[in-house]
């Protein structure tokens, strides 16, 4: 005796070896032996064989045409052995009845299961919207049918051209173009990225870089809603110093400047004025919540994308010839020890005397020519460059050395940049959005060059006497701190005081530009309250003890900085890349610094170097470059040749040592092993 029966929504058939009362023992063809509840057997019978009458069911399936059997159909619910005798013969053999079985089953569309074995017929509206839909399926996937084999050959439908960066990077698995990527992708055996260039869907791997970042964290569009900057109201006094901004000639948003007065009296005075947009711009207002939206500035050779429009950020700029709006800090230190005596903060206006320009001055502004008051250079100083603007560069300069001094006895060593920093100009670019194949030039500038010292230096005193003073007046603010140079021991943003080991302070809260950083206009919030209520600042802060926006604040700026600098490095290495391509670049000079990791000596550029294996962390290599990989930012080398006997010893340097390499490779969001059907510095 066989049974034919339900196993989970799946009809199988085998030999009954025994029969309880709740139950039978059935032993399948493949000699598997199950418990099947009696309730789950549908048919029972003698001949024929159980794989022979599912044969013949399943050819007699195809036969019915369900139209015509939903028109036999009893209105009320019924059997499928019902149906056979109406729509076969009375009574139907054994075959017929288990292909009417089958037919009922796969078709819920036309028939609804009332039970094991029992069916109701579907209204025929509902019937009209599934053969519909079916129909639509069907289109649909002749539609990625035909857009995978496009892409197989080496064409990119306009559908899927328009959907590329949410394909790669957001994908939605049942969307139809992603589908006919995974298709494409498992017939020619080619990677999602690799296929989708080979088709042309990439016509430019700077666009592709640039519309990334774009889909990414402008979903919406990186423009600018129509925004009035309002007036400063306060009537403020108008400082006696005359300040000057050191900046590079691109910076637009000028958030701070300098001043020095005091000079042969004995004691000086050491003025950081901090452009003052948070005496205009309240919390919650619509400036306010498009800075909360961005964030910070995104910088990038050529172009960035700054935190406010133009013509808020003009409003409250520090542009030379203007008394400009300022949250100064004073500090007072003895001229010849250079012993701090105190410090206080003013809410002012400042006139601007100049807006200096480090990279038109650091040939000018040396080391010599603020330290030996006899030194001239050949050529004759630029006009800001007075006699008297020298002697305070020159206190300004002896200054940072001494600070620096004292927060490397802190840190415990001396910070090291044993690298230079390097400057990219796209010639022609003139701050318009980049095309992406402008002749690139890339240069140097010194770490620690006086000017950036300065600089440095300065917003460090500030950062970190603001920071302190914010805490003695119970004033919550937005702290970055690192418990110890220890490896692995990263930087964090908290609402806590702490030690920022790396510094070398006892705490540091940005607030040195807050036109560039949204952390920077919530600190000028809280310092400006302090400003004005001194003791009872805290009560009137516009952010107060444990306050939850705080640490939304934190978490939303941490990712969206990281995100801002991971694509800065991406498409500076981008431009590192062009520039190797534009001067036929094909060997260089490196140092191993890493495993199998070079970083070339003249160039912001780490590399995988074949060879460098087994070599010590210093040792220097000619290496002959490989393939250029534009859109997977991709190159390697090989030793061509080792250019010293011995690796000198190298001194770890401060910055981090895989700079180059964190905008690659490309991490694209496709899966194709997935079923078809889910187809800067702290200064």
């Amino acid at each position: 005796m066989f049974a034919l029966f339900d196993e989970a929504g799946k009809f199988l058939a085998g030999r009954i070896l025994s029969e309880a009362e709740a139950s039978l023992q059935v032993e399948l063809e493949s000699g598997k032996r199950i418990k099947v509840k009696t309730a789950n057997v549908l048919l029972k019978f003698e001949k024929p064989a159980p794989a022979d009458l599912l044969g013949a069911a399943q050819a007699l399936s195809e036969s019915i045409e369900l139209d015509l059997a939903w028109e036999f159909a009893p209105e009320d619910d019924f059997s499928f052995t019902e149906l056979a005798a109406v729509y076969f013969q009375d009574p139907p053999t054994l075959p017929q009845q288990a292909g009417t079985l089958l037919r009922l089953h796969e078709a819920p569309h036309y028939f609804r299961r009332a039970g094991k074995g029992r069916y109701k017929k579907a209204p025929a509206e509902i019937i009209q919207q599934a053969l519909a839909a079916i129909e639509k399926k069907r289109l649909l996937q002749i539609r990625i049918t035909e857009w995978a084999q496009a892409l197989g050959q080496g064409l990119c439908p306009q559908p899927i051209r328009e959907q590329l960066y949410k394909i790669l990077f957001k994908p939605d698995k049942n969307a139809p173009e992603y589908k006919a990527v995974v298709e494409a992708s498992r017939a020619t055996h080619l990677a999602p990225l690799d296929l989708l260039q080979k088709a042309g869907a990439i016509d430019s791997p700077y666009q592709f870089h640039w519309r990334r970042f774009l889909f990414e964290n402008f979903p919406k569009g990186h423009g600018f809603p129509a925004l009035n900057a309002p007036e400063i109201k306060d009537d403020l006094p108008v400082a006696t110093a005359q300040a000057y901004s050191i900046d590079d000639s691109a910076t637009t948003e000028i958030d701070d400047a300098l001043s020095v007065q005091g000079l042969g009296t004995g004691t000086v005075t050491v003025g950081i004025h901090i452009a003052a947009p948070g005496l205009a711009v309240q919390r919650g207002d619509a400036i306010d919540n498009v800075s909360r939206a961005r964030l910070s500035t995104v910088y990038m050779p050529g172009y960035k994308l700054t935190m406010l429009p133009d013509e808020v950020v003009q409003r409250y700029t520090l542009q030379e010839g203007r008394a400009c709006p300022a949250v100064s800090l004073y500090v007072a230190f003895k001229e010849d020890t250079l012993e701090r005596l105190g410090h206080e903060t003013k809410l002012e206006r400042v006139p601007i005397a100049h807006n200096l320009r480090h990279d038109k001055l650091d040939h000018v502004v040396t080391a010599g020519w603020l330290t030996d008051p006899a030194f001239a250079h050949a050529q004759a100083e630029p006009a800001p460059l007075t006699p008297t603007l020298r002697t305070e560069l020159a206190f300004l300069f002896r200054l940072a050395r001494h600070l620096k001094a004292q927060r490397e006895v802190v840190r415990g060593k001396p910070e090291t940049f044993n690298r230079p920093d390097y400057t990219f100009k796209l010639v022609g670019n003139d701050g318009a959005e980049p095309a992406g194949n402008e002749e690139v030039r890339i240069g140097t500038r010194s770490r620690g060059a006086p000017l950036d010292l300065m600089v440095a230096e300065a917003m460090i005193l500030a950062n970190s006497s603001w920071g302190q003073w914010l805490a003695e007046l119970g004033v919550p603010g937005i702290y970055r701190s690192q418990a110890s140079l220890a490896p692995g021991v990263k930087v964090r943003m908290g609402t806590k005081a702490l030690p920022h080991a790396g510094i070398g302070v006892k705490s540091y809260a940005w607030s040195t530009s807050p036109l560039r950083r949204y952390t920077d206009l919530v600190n000028q919030w809280q310092i400006i309250a302090c400003a004005r209520h001194g003791r009872t600042a805290a009560l009137a802060a516009p952010f107060k003890p444990k306050d939850a926006e705080l640490f939304a604040i934190i978490s939303g700026f941490d990712a969206a900085y990281s995100e801002y600098n991971g694509y800065q490095a991406t498409i500076e290495r981008y431009w590192t890349l062009k520039y190797l391509q534009q001067r036929g670049i094909t060997e260089l000079e490196a140092t191993v610094f890493k495993d199998n990791l070079a970083r070339a000596d003249s160039l912001p550029l780490v590399l995988p170097v074949l060879g460098a294996q087994g070599l010590p962390r210093g040792a220097r290599v000619r290496v002959k470059l490989g393939a250029i990989d534009e859109v997977a930012l991709d190159v390697s080398g090989t030793v061509l040749e080792r250019l010293d006997a011995d690796a000198a010893p190298v001194e770890e340097d401060d910055a981090d040592d895989g700079e180059a390499l964190a905008a690659g490779p490309i991490a694209i969001a496709v899966d194709v092993n997935e079923p078809a059907e889910a187809a800067g510095g702290d200064n």
